[in-house]
């Protein structure tokens, strides 16, 4: 077996979740990643970063199959993989149900169903649980009601089917059968903890309650998609952008993952391998605006008072980062049993960036804050106390260096995006003080937005150029820079802004708009949120043509099924990085908005 029939393109998986636990399935009907019952929870099958030790679940025709295909239902995150063999066709089908009630009472559970849709085919299913990123092997209990217990440590799967699973070696279970049309088999695999398996043992399911779970996740994902506050027409597109965000929501608590993987890597073999299975407060605070765009509202609302809970209410403790239960303590560590994905170690769980200091969350929380009030609120006392703590925060920090939205592991310097989100904490913050009539120290204030500006044009400026640039006294691009505009901290169509965005391409251009965040020594591929800020730039700048190439060319690098991943290989035309990544999906969603916006009405 080569290394690709090991370890698939990251874009041949796909999503499947249920705003608590995530897993990912390949186009050969394999579970190749799943955490549960929290998406930075250990993994029970994580053959994604070791084919030999992680486990898989494969439920896939036991015969050669000659063609795949595979799609979401509409406006669900339910999969539908068809495989076509030489007697037969088989459709599988894989969600992780959900239910009314589910926000605090999860069903935690994955169905499969494989029916067979034409001819006969012989299935094969192979469960090979191992739990907590694969250092613990399994304890199988064979009941005779059907039932079979996994239990490693902490954790336990109750799975049932109406295939009759056999146990292969210590750990391990397999089953085969022939479907002929119209025939389906079931698999139901459940998450719990061991302990309550004595308690309140699970008893057996039927293939129609499975049915019913089916039907009720599809209503489920309907209703939310429906729910929207807005009757703007949108693409498809943009609504599975916004089912993978939904998707990343850890319901209980409003926040969001960053992706839904650990350690996928940027460059393969290389050593830039990180978790991004945590809430961080700028990519959620993009996440819940571009949600807000398309008329989700409740997610902005649900995060505003996730990470005011999560800071204590006081800038002093705030991180840029969190669990997405609200925890703070995410200690790296290198899981060094792991082989990696295609042997890019280290595997990270955890990630050291909790512990930074990045300027730029200010702004972002003071930007949410004041799209909130646009939408029709007033800060009550106790969150208008939070947000002073901000800009108060902002005020002091904004001469300091700082780690950036990249999150530089060296030396802190100068950041030039850093220091305008600085500016925006402050101007959100007069705004909202001088419309609400709230108590606030309006002249410091003032006074602090027009040194931070004073600071950015006289250090942050090439003068010889005319363009912004990365950090302090540079002449270095950076992709961050195309958001300047967004933030209100210069005009889309300021002269310096024009050249700005064309210095950017013209130095990180890898190819057809796709863009490095900037200029490094370790290789990455594109990075694709970059490419969708280029996009919205040259649309708000009137370059609607350019702007549509470069959305082209930054859908382009999805997989199949509209999924986006960190970073794109354009030299092999395959995905980096973790996936699917809310940033890409977000960036995505906003620069349609800008190019929808921005073109000619009839």
């Amino acid at each position: 077996m080569n290394e690709a029939e090991r370890y698939p393109d990251i874009g041949d998986h796909a999503l499947i979740a249920d705003c608590h636990s995530v897993a990912l399935v390949n186009r050969r009907g394999a579970i190749d990643w799943c955490c549960m019952p929290r998406v930075d929870a250990g993994s029970q099958f994580g053959r994604l970063l070791d084919h030999e030790r992680g486990g898989h679940c494969t439920l896939a025709p036991a015969e050669e199959v000659l063609e795949v295909q595979r799609r979401y239902l509409p406006n669900t995150l339910v999969l539908e993989t068809t495989f076509r063999t030489a007697s037969g066709t088989l459709a599988l089908t894989d969600l992780m149900a959900m239910r009314r009630g589910g926000k605090h009472h999860p069903r935690n559970e994955i169905v499969r169903r494989a029916r067979c849709s034409s001819g006969s085919v012989r299935i094969r299913a192979q469960i090979c649980p191992r739990f907590d990123y694969a250092e613990v092997l399994p304890w199988v209990r064979v009941r005779n009601d059907g039932i079979v217990w996994v239990i490693g440590g902490d954790e336990a799967l109750v799975l049932w089917s109406d295939l009759e699973l056999e146990q292969r070696g210590d750990h391990d279970l397999v089953a085969d059968r022939t479907l002929r049309e119209g025939d389906a088999s079931y698999l139901s695999l459940r998450f719990t903890a061991p302990h309550l398996l004595e308690d309140e043992p699970p008893g057996p399911q039927t293939p129609a309650e499975l049915e019913d779970h089916l039907d009720e996740t599809v209503a489920w994902w309907e209703r939310w998609v429906e729910g929207r506050n807005d009757d703007t027409e949108v693409s498809e597109a943009e609504i599975r952008s916004a089912i993978v965000l939904k998707a990343l929501t850890y319901a209980p608590t409003g926040s969001i993952a960053a992706a839904a993987t650990t350690s996928l890597p940027e460059q393969i073999g290389g050593t830039l391998n990180w978790d991004y299975r945590y809430s961080w407060i700028r990519d959620t605070s993009f996440a819940v605006r571009s949600l807000a765009v398309l008329g989700y509202d409740a997610e902005a609302d649900g995060f505003r008072r996730f990470v005011e809970r999560s800071s204590a209410g006081h800038a002093r403790d705030l991180q840029i980062m969190y669990g997405v239960g609200g925890e703070r303590r995410l200690d790296e560590l290198d899981l060094r049993a792991l082989e990696g994905y295609r042997g890019s170690r280290p595997v990270r769980i955890g990630n050291q960036a909790a512990t930074q200091r990045q300027h730029d969350v200010y702004g972002e929380l003071l930007e949410l804050a004041w799209r909130w009030h646009q939408r029709g609120h007033r800060p009550d006392e106790d969150y208008w106390r939070f947000l002073v703590s901000l800009v108060d925060e902002a005020a002091r920090r904004w001469p300091t260096p700082d780690r950036g939205i990249w999150e530089s592991r060296g030396e802190p310097r100068h950041y030039v995006l850093s220091k305008a989100m600085c500016w925006a904490a402050l101007d959100r913050g007069i705004s909202l003080a001088k419309e609400c009539s709230l108590d606030a120290p309006l002249e410091r204030w003032e006074q602090a937005r027009a040194e931070v500006r004073a600071s950015i044009e006289a250090n942050g400026y090439d003068r010889r150029r005319g363009v912004f640039v990365r950090m302090y006294w540079s002449t270095d691009m950076d992709a961050s820079l195309l958001l300047l505009p967004r933030i209100g901290f210069v005009a889309w169509d300021d002269d310096r802004m024009i050249r700005t965005t064309r210095s950017v391409r013209d130095e990180l251009e890898v190819e057809d708009g796709l863009l490095l965040r900037y200029q490094r020594d370790e290789k990455e591929g594109a990075f694709v949120c970059c490419s969708f800020w280029l996009a919205e730039c040259l649309a708000n700048q009137g370059r609607l043509d350019e702007a549509r190439g470069v959305f082209r060319s930054a859908l382009g690098t999805a997989n199949d099924l509209g999924l986006f991943s960190e970073e794109y290989d354009v030299e092999r035309r395959q995905m980096l990085g973790n996936f699917p990544l809310a940033l890409s999906h977000l960036s995505h969603i906003v620069a349609a908005v800008a190019l929808r916006e921005a073109a000619p009405r009839p």
